[in-house]
């Protein structure tokens, strides 16, 4: 028997997840495989063979595929003529079946009967059963139900209904007419036989599906939830799908039959399994849907427990973790009840719902929305609906004051103040926070409604204590900044309040927070051009009539946001109830009664620490850009910053508005560039001559920044800086979001650039020579429909031929020419997606843009595809280099998708080695212009016309975008040489002491941080881009502090200030990287990604691309992880939604993409030989490969997992050239170096490590497009040299910690003698030289060779015999160069070029080293032990307080890291965890109850690693368990087979 193996992993069979219509047939079919006849899986070998048989065409195998044409179309013709007979069959089995059971025959006959339409209809197909059919059978079968007196008989009856419905839902009516629904009900009301009542349950789901409507008049409902306790939870389970059905229907106008199951519906709510919880909570929610309106069915809603069950399920301590849209859902009832009934609002204060909600808010992460129907800005999530709720719960004073409702409500807080309190200390400061962080408009007013309501409604020594631990002054004048009217005024309101209440605590912060300033320049826009600080420049209504939505679905105006009353009407919605006066009235109110004239005079208003900070930012400004005396600064300069960092850390805290206006990260960012980020064009000559300087100003700054802390907290001074320069960030910045308003797909024609439908609008163009133009044609046409996201440069390409005065022929032959490689990456496509028909703009935080400069030269780094480079509709492959436009026809969806750039930026010497890329083609032939503006040829059409607008300032409606004719007017480019800038050769003998330094310890990023632009429509004079370059070199920093600190080191010992060696080891404290990461920027992004026009990064604002590109730590791990699937694969974000387990999660990693899947057949015993002939076949295909073992029946996620975990030990084996194998083990694996020279070492041929090395990067790259994890090793240094990072001295000490040691103790002694040189001036006696640790460098007996490789001869030559203190110094730089550059270039070189036959190695730039490693690799060990039952799933059998349960999660908590390596390994097929750990393992790890045909202290576990599917029989002890687990998990690996 096949369950005699030792613990086998089950595959997956096709009888495992046969598809289903309905949840309850998936569930009810896996539990009579598990729970009832769990052995029968294993005489399924049939099933697997007709599966394995049925796919064997689209598996590949190391021997080749063998498809044929001929073959298949004989297979489909006999395929046809088998179900043409097999229907006839079927007819006439139904035509004899009805006469019998018309007969008037006994009981036997009846029955036999029955068994017979039974099998019949488990084994036909759709199409075999006819309308006539099912309406001649259903009174037959229904009559046979009420036989009361043959159990049997109505059993089968009851099946046989059940199956009908199930193969022809529409027989569902005919039953019904007869009765069925009734005659069910009477079964279920009074239960004689068990199996009877289960089937009459299963057959009731299936009517319900159709006739949900019918069942509720029959009484269905009470009749399915009777008993239900009785039952098992997979009938349980049933009974609640159909309670579901009918409540998702339920009619508005009839009585409610519903509300007598309400009583049982809230005591399922506490049950344990997670689906049962989930059907009850869309029950009860449909049903207060439904009686929304009325307060008396809602109050008797509240009598049975319905609030008291929700809030401990939405609190973190509920035992049923639900999915968020059902979460979500919950706290929507919550609304409903709490707005309409008095008892439900009066019943969660009691319940203390704030701590519940303050959770909520605290542990939403606000960038993860999950969107259940595309409401206001498409934004609709638990932070929104948790909004709602707080609003219900605080009654609107200005609302009318008839409503007794609403009286009632506010005559309860009156005389429970305690509980308001309550309610405001809990969410106050979480609003300021989520506030902050949220950069959707909705969400932000919500926070504020909810704020003013809290402030309004309290007690004067209420607000004492609310406002005493919250910064409130700083939050206001944060509000301010904001230009939306709704928001302005309630930040207005509250000021008010604070200051009639508390005018002489608040009059001094509101002045330092510069509120004062703020509410004086809505009064004087004038006056706010002389500050930094955004304070105002004008008033723009959010929604003004050219923003009026053509869509059904229109934007409310704020004003209606979180009503909870009836639905204003769309009209009624668009009109604001602000009057347009009001804010500035308000404004003028509170400056005249409570602030004195000389707050705002130019220096009464400033605050001392204000003034110090301006004062020390001159003076640092001033020293740093004075290039002639900058010894002379130096202990000047670093007293200034000492000053300044003591500014920034005391006691007083300085804020924002101080902070921005002091002029410090200006002061900074020109003391760290030395004045140069400024300058424009600067040669490299002009940023290397600075390098010395500059190094030395960060190495000060990193002294001054980490060793200070804060007395206090602890904090280091970088932490504070970072802190300060992210909340003026978020107050400055004013990025656009351009957000779509509904999910409407549009197919369109594109004309140009190729000529192809596309699943989204197009843009309407029309091309115009421009004046004076005598070199080109005139093209002017009516319009053109252009594709929106493909670039210029390929509408150029597109153009050029017919717009050039070169003969037609030569034209016409040239633009179809198509360049394509062998080795190429796949095209990527995009899904069909929803698309709406306007997009309205949402300017973030600041609708209006103050800082965006005229026409400025754009230096983004989007990819440049060149015109010839077209690839026509049929190509399949485009160039490694990724920069081509390409474009491929979808045969299932029918439209082609061009411009998905495979590479933002374009790697320079990938291009030289395309032959293809000619240097006279890329140069750029045409100039466009909108409106005299021109336009980047970098971007795509849509990116520079949406820039034009924005930057015109227009009031921009989605509607115009679309329908209004964009004229484009064409010039002919004016041909220049690009000047490149000469070479230099510097030497040691150019500098001083301190530059000798800097010369022999560069670190290469120095080299271009100064020349990178950031984000091109951002003017450097602006605020905003000296804190984005501020935080980009902290950042810089903060990744080589320890090369810094080292030099720092090395230089004090080269100058003779310490004199051990063993000085040279430091360790260094570091700021984490999340503190680099902006909250608000990442919540932009995310809103921008889940729009459903984000089919490519081409399709968002061009900030998203270019700050990704520059300054990609400002974003979220998560939210770069999806912005680079988009980028490399140009995968759309899909909304999710409810699978049937009901949880709402998808798209997850393991999952991989949706595209088409392909098998592989491989060899255990020959790996390595498989994966080459897998990545061949398929590596630059965008399939999604699953692997099958050789003479094994396994398949699917499980088996392929466990491939690349086989494949990466393969790798990862001593012997094979590949890698250094003395420290490697314990620091990660780094290249093994090889001479230029050298093609053999040993047995070891370099070509066969070179083809190796081509695998891995084919193997990395294809796991990571798939979703794979990797059990992989790798050193940082290596990552770094994946991500195209150079590497230094510094970094073999990540690898080779004690060789990387030497090496700096040499170079130190290296610096030490040419300082001694250049003070003795070159007279230094070797004798009187420096020593290494009291021995001379020759008796060290060191000869020119690497050490550790004898083979690599480092150079020859007289003076190169012996390593003695003259030629130290070549010593050094030549192991450098032999271990971290020539050495290993050519591997590396390898690597890249197999990455790139999958998608362009360029995308992970976005990524540093730990990220790439958890991107790959997943977690290695993040168990989160205290949180497995959270994780895990138990079912058939077992629930979370089972005792096999408890004894499992003790025994897994009791694992060391390789036993849980071992228990992953045998689970899911990989020995880690996908980034997130255990929460993120998709599909969620699942245990079962094992049922045994003997003992089950003699069974082993078993798994389905498809499924994550753990069966784990009923075990006496732990200890039992335990010995059994163990052995599972080591003996059961290395086989798929049934069990």
């Amino acid at each position: 028997m096949v369950d005699e193996l030792p613990a086998d992993k089950r595959a997956c069979s096709s009888l495992d997840f046969r598809p289903s219509s309905s949840n309850s047939s998936v569930q009810t079919h896996m539990n009579s495989i598990t729970e009832t006849h769990d052995h029968e899986m294993d005489t399924s070998s049939s099933a697997s063979a007709s599966s394995q048989s049925e796919g064997e065409q689209e598996k590949d195998s190391t021997y080749g595929s063998c498809d044929s044409d001929d073959m298949e179309h004989h297979h489909h013709s006999t395929l046809y003529e088998y179900h043409r007979r097999r229907l006839s069959s079927d007819h006439g089995k139904f035509k004899n079946i009805i006469c019998s059971l018309s007969e008037r025959t006994g009981p036997s006959c009846q029955l036999a009967v029955l068994t017979e339409l039974c099998e019949v209809l488990s084994f036909c197909t759709e199409g075999s059963l006819s309308s006539m059919t099912s309406d001649l059978l259903s009174p037959l079968l229904v009559k046979l139900a009420k036989d009361e007196k043959n159990p049997d008989i109505m059993l089968f009856s009851i099946r046989a209904i059940t199956y009908i419905c199930d193969l022809y839902p529409r027989s569902a009516g005919f039953l019904v007419q007869h009765d069925a629904v009734p005659t069910l009900c009477q079964r279920l009301f009074a239960i004689e036989y068990q199996d009877v009542a289960e089937q009459c349950l299963q057959a009731l789901e299936k009517i319900s599906r159709e006739q949900p409507l019918a069942c509720l008049e029959a009484g269905a409902i009470m009749a399915v939830l009777n008993y239900i306790d009785f039952f098992s939870t997979s009938i349980q389970r049933v009974a609640l799908s159909t309670v579901v059905n009918i409540c998702k229907k339920l009619p508005s106008e009839s009585p409610s039959p519903f509300m007598e199951a309400v009583p049982i519906l809230c005591n399922l709510l506490q049950y344990e399994d997670r689906q049962l919880v989930e059907n009850v909570a869309t029950c009860l929610i449909k049903i207060v849907e439904r009686i929304a309106q009325s307060s008396e069915m809602l109050d008797e809603l509240c009598k049975h427990g319905l609030i008291q069950q929700v809030t401990h399920l939405l609190s973190s301590n509920g035992q049923t973790a639900v999915s968020q849209l059902i979460y979500n859902g919950l706290i929507g009832l919550l609304v409903k009840l709490s707005s309409g009934s008095l008892v439900a609002f009066r019943t969660l204060y009691e319940l203390n719902i704030s701590s519940i909600l303050r959770d909520i808010l605290s542990t939403s992460d606000l960038s993860h929305g999950v969107s259940t129907s595309q409401l206001i800005g498409g934004h609709c999530n638990r932070v929104y609906e948790v909004l709602k709720l707080l609003n219900g719960l605080l009654p609107d004073q200005t609302k009318d004051q008839n409503d007794q409702l609403l009286l009632d409500k506010e005559s309860f807080l009156e005389s429970h103040p305690d509980l308001l309190q309550r309610l405001g200390m809990d969410v106050f400061p979480m609003l300021i926070q989520v506030f902050n962080c949220g950069a959707s408009l909705y969400v932000c007013h919500g926070c504020l409604s909810v704020m003013y309501k809290i402030v309004n409604s309290s007690k004067s020594d209420m607000l004492v204590e609310l406002l005493k631990n919250v910064n409130i002054s700083s939050f206001l004048a944060g509000v301010f900044t904001r230009k939306d009217h709704h928001m302005l005024m309630l930040a207005l309101q509250v000021a008010e309040i604070i200051l009639t209440n508390f005018s002489d605590n608040f009059l001094k912060l509101f002045v330092k927070e510069g509120v004062f300033f703020a509410i004086d320049a809505l009064l004087m826009p004038e006056k706010s051009s002389k500050l930094m600080y955004p304070v105002f420049s004008g008033i723009q209504l959010s929604l003004d009539s050219s923003q009026k939505s053509a869509s059904r679905e229109s934007l409310k105006c704020l004003c209606y946001a979180f009503s909870t009353g009836q639905s204003p009407t769309s009209s009624e919605a668009k009109n604001c109830k602000l009057d347009k006066d009001s804010v500035y009235n308000l404004a003028e109110h509170i400056k005249t009664k409570y602030l004195a004239p000389e707050l705002f005079d130019s220096e009464e208003g400033l605050t001392d620490i204000l003034q110090n900070l301006r004062a020390l930012s001159s003076n640092l400004l001033s020293m740093s850009t004075d290039n002639g005396a900058l010894a002379l600064h130096e202990e000047n300069i670093n007293s200034v910053l000492y000053q300044i960092m003591d500014k920034l850390t005391g006691k007083e805290q300085v804020s924002t508005f101080e902070f921005i206006e002091s002029g410090v990260v200006k002061s900074l960012v020109s003391y760290l560039s030395q004045g140069q980020y400024m300058r424009e064009n600067k040669g490299v000559l002009g940023v290397c001559t600075y390098n010395a300087v500059i190094e030395k100003r960060f190495e000060v700054l990193a002294s001054v920044c980490l060793c200070a802390s804060q007395f206090f907290s602890g904090e280091t001074t970088l932490s504070i800086l970072i802190k300060n320069l992210q909340t003026a960030l978020t107050s400055l910045e004013a990025f656009p979001i351009i957000l779509s308003s509904g999910p409407k797909l549009r197919n369109s024609f594109a004309t140009v650039p190729n000529r192809c439908s596309i699943p989204y609008p197009c843009l309407k163009v029309q091309f115009v020579r421009g004046e004076g133009e005598t070199l080109l044609n005139d093209y002017t046409e009516d319009f053109h429909t252009v594709d929106p996201f493909s670039c210029m440069h390929s509408i150029e390409g597109y153009l050029w031929p017919k717009v050039s005065s070169k003969s037609t022929e030569h034209c016409r032959s040239a633009s179809i020419q198509t360049v394509l490689q062998p080795d190429s990456p796949p095209i990527q496509s995009p899904y069909a997606i929803s698309v709406p028909a306007d997009i309205p703009v949402t300017l973030g935080s600041d609708d209006m843009i103050t800082d965006l400069p005229a026409t400025q030269k754009d230096k983004s780094k989007l990819s440049q595809p060149r015109s010839d480079q077209t690839v026509s509709m049929n190509a399949v492959e485009s160039s490694s280099s990724g920069t081509q436009v390409v474009k491929i026809m979808h045969k299932s969806l029918g439209y082609a998708v061009q411009e998905m750039q495979m590479n933002e930026e374009p790697n320079p010497k990938l291009e030289k080695e395309d032959p293809a890329s000619g240097g006279n083609e890329a140069i750029q032939k045409l100039v466009f212009y909108i409106e005299g503006q021109h336009l980047d040829h970098k971007l795509t059409l849509y990116q520079a016309v949406l820039r034009h607008i924005i930057k015109q300032n227009d009031s921009f409606s989605s509607a115009k975008l679309w329908s209004q004719v964009h004229t484009i007017t064409y010039r002919k480019a004016v041909e220049s040489e690009d000047i490149i800038p000469p070479q230099y050769n510097i030497s040691p003998q150019d500098f001083s002491e301190d530059n000798v330094l800097s010369y022999y310890q560069q670190t290469p990023f120095f080299s271009d941080i100064l020349s990178c632009d950031l984000v091109s429509d951002l003017e450097k004079s602006s605020p905003t881009y000296d804190i984005l370059f501020l935080l980009k070199c902290l950042e810089s920093m903060n990744r080589i502090v320890f090369h810094l600190m080292s030099r720092e080191r090395i230089c004090a010992f080269a100058k003779g200030k310490v004199d051990n060696l063993d000085s040279l080891k430091i360790t260094v404290p570091s700021v984490p990287q999340n503190e680099f990461v902006s909250c608000k920027l990442t919540e932009k992004l995310e809103q921008q990604m889940r729009d459903s026009l984000a089919v490519s990064i081409g399709s968002m604002p061009l900030w998203c691309n270019q700050l990704m590109a520059s300054c990609p730590f400002l974003f979220s791990f998560e939210a770069r992880c999806k912005y680079f699937k988009l980028e490399a694969f140009g995968q759309p974000q899909v909304q999710p939604r409810l699978s049937h387990n009901g949880s709402g999660t998808v798209g997850d990693r393991r999952l991989g993409l949706g595209g088409p899947r392909k098998k592989f057949l491989v060899h255990r015993n020959r790996i390595l030989e498989s994966a080459a002939q897998m990545m061949e076949l398929h590596a630059s295909h965008k399939v999604v490969l699953e692997v099958e073992y050789d003479e094994e029946v396994g398949t699917g996620l499980g088996p392929t997992l466990e491939f690349y975990t086989l494949v990466c030990h393969e790798f990862q084996k001593s012997g094979l050239g590949m890698w250094r194998e003395d420290a490697s083990f314990c620091y990660g694996l780094f290249p093994r170096p090889w001479s230029s020279m050298q093609d053999t070492s040993g047995d070891i041929q370099f070509s066969e490590v070179t083809k190796k090395f081509f695998l891995l990067g084919q193997v990395v790259a294809k796991a990571l497009q798939d979703g794979r994890i990797l059990d992989l090793h790798f050193s940082k240094a290596f990552y770094k040299l994946i991500l195209g990072k150079e590497l230094s001295l510094y970094d073999i000490l990540s690898f080779d910690p004690k060789f990387g040691k030497l090496l700096q103790e040499f170079q130190a002694l290296v610096i030490r003698k040419k300082i001694m040189e250049s003070v003795n001036r070159g007279n230094l006696e070797s004798q009187y030289g420096p020593s290494f640790r009291d021995t001379r460098i020759e008796d060290l007996c060191l000869d020119f060779t690497l050490p550790g490789y004898p083979d690599i001869v480092l150079t020859s030559g007289t003076d190169h015999s012996m390593v003695n203190m003259r030629n130290l110094e070549d010593y050094v730089l030549l192991i450098v160069d032999a271990t971290v550059r020539s050495g290993i270039s050519r591997q590396v070189e390898a690597f890249k070029s197999g990455f790139n036959q999958v998608f362009s190695i360029e995308h992970l730039r976005i990524f540093n080293e730990e990220e790439l490693e958890r991107m790959l690799c997943g977690e290695n060990d993040s168990w989160a032990i205290n949180e497995l039952g959270d994780n895990i799933k138990f079912d058939h059998g077992y629930t979370a307080s089972s005792p096999p349960i408890v004894n499992l999660l003790e025994i897994v908590r009791e694992f060391d890291h390789e036993q849980r390596r071992a228990f992953l390994q045998f689970v899911t097929g990989a020995p880690r965890l996908p980034p997130g750990g255990l929460a993120s393992l998709n599909p969620k790890l699942t245990i079962v109850r094992k049922h045994c045909n003997n003992r089950a202290d003699t069974d082993l576990p078993s798994v389905m690693t498809c499924a994550n599917y753990l069966k784990l029989p009923p075990y006496s002890s732990k200890e039992r368990m335990k010995e059994k687990l163990l052995y599972a998990i080591t003996e059961g690996q290395g086989s798929f087979h049934l069990s």
